[in-house]
């Protein structure tokens, strides 16, 4: 009787495992210190094989900066309580957005620190994610204006700024949070209501028409 023949890898799987090894590589050795070599050795795979199923280092990164971007946006996306208070909507995504950071605090590594600081056509790459989500918030805080009552001139003047500024700090605090120690670091329901605390307390009167003015 011959020997038992191992199961085969699916190609599909295999190369998600192989991105998986290039994520942590690319967030704890920087896109130009990680190799192929050591992306290899981590996915426990030839490095061959690696430039078989994913070409280049630079196809390798641009392809694990869609992954992670990809799901980044839908973690933001599912977490919203669709239906609910303007509040509970931009709350619940929030949380959605820390959460996901905090659980690949590696791919969030990749999209914040590495792809943005490394030029074309990775920097594009995050920056299409970026967009997306603003747009995304856009919406979520133009509804809270209409919810409100507010004018018109709100939405057409400060909503997409304001939205630019929430996505802004938002990245900023997780960054903050997955830099913490392990035993210090908050949950993302606390990171979502520290930001909350900072941006939905100053949205509020705003929506109610109330505006800051330097004195004098």
């Amino acid at each position: 009787m011959g020997g038992v023949k191992s199961k085969r890898v699916p190609r599909a799987v295999r190369e998600q495992q192989m991105m998986d090894a290039a994520v942590l590589t690319f967030a704890r050795r920087g896109y130009r210190a990680a190799s192929m070599d050591e992306i290899a050795e981590v996915a426990g795979v030839s490095k061959p094989l690696v430039y078989l199923y994913l070409n280049s280092k630079e196809e390798l990164f641009t392809a694990v900066i869609q992954r992670e971007a990809a799901a980044l946006v839908a973690a933001v996306r599912g977490a919203v309580e669709q239906g609910a208070a303007a509040d509970r909507q931009l709350w619940s995504g929030l949380k959605g957005f820390f959460a996901h950071t905090a659980e690949h605090p590696e791919g969030w590594a990749v999209l914040h620190q590495q792809a943005r600081t490394h030029g074309e056509p990775f920097a594009l790459e995050v920056a299409a994610m970026r967009a997306e989500i603003i747009e995304f918030v856009t919406g979520l805080i133009g509804a809270a204006a209409r919810e409100a009552g507010c004018d018109e001139s709100l939405a057409e003047r400060e909503v997409s700024g304001l939205a630019h500024a929430l996505v802004g700090s938002a990245e900023s605090l997780a960054e903050w949070a997955n830099a913490r120690p392990e035993d210090a670091r908050p949950s993302a329901k606390e990171t979502a209501a520290t930001l909350m605390n900072f941006a939905w307390t100053g949205l509020g009167p705003l929506m109610g028409g109330e505006r800051w003015a330097p004195g004098g």
